[in-house]
């Protein structure tokens, strides 16, 4: 191994790279911003946003942001241990835990955040607003709000409904009687 070769300890992803302008008396300045996702790959993970005069600056100041507001995420094996759904200005995320092979079914910024995370199997859907920053930041805000469960409440969903479909007596639906009009009969 080289010497000079360094060994990240956070594998770090772009989500958005934008220049952004400001008017002023004298024409426009133009500057970068940066949307950076940080993650250990293993259950630590963080957004940042940074604004830098070129892409660089931009770029290590939305790293360090996002070194700095990292969360630990709960995990159970490969997924998350339940359904969840957060709103973050106009962005809403719901997460489903999914079985074991099932991959990451995610898009845009969502699906850096869970990957940095460490997370394989998963289900979620963007709502609302498409804006990158929102809803990487409404991802990471689900992500922290995940509670560990024990085993017994964690069983994934179809097992509850088939539970409590045998739980509940069929019933059969009796039908009312049709009423007919009956003909007087006179003598």
């Amino acid at each position: 191994m080289n010497p000079t070769t360094e060994v990240k300890e956070f594998e770090e992803k772009i989500i958005a790279l934008d220049r952004v302008t400001r008017v002023v008396k004298g024409g426009r300045r133009f500057r970068f911003r940066a949307t950076v996702v940080v993650g250990d790959g293993v259950s630590r993970v963080g957004v940042g946003v940074g604004k830098g005069g070129d892409v660089q600056a931009s770029i290590a100041k939305a790293v360090a942001k996002a070194k700095r507001s990292m969360i630990n995420v709960n995990l159970r094996e490969t997924t998350i241990p339940h359904e969840i759904e957060v709103r973050f200005g106009g962005a809403r995320v719901f997460m489903k835990p999914a079985r074991p092979g099932t991959g990451v079914i995610a898009g845009g910024a969502v699906r850096s955040v869970v990957e940095a995370a460490g997370i394989r199997d998963l289900l979620t859907k963007s709502l609302g607003s498409s804006n990158k920053i929102n809803n990487a930041y409404a991802t990471a805000l689900a992500l922290s709000k995940l509670q560990a469960l024990p085993v017994k409440e964690a069983a994934p969903v179809a097992e509850k409904v088939e539970k409590a479909a045998e739980a509940k007596p069929k019933t059969t639906a009796k039908k009312a009687p049709v009423k007919t009009a009956a003909k007087k009969e006179t003598k």
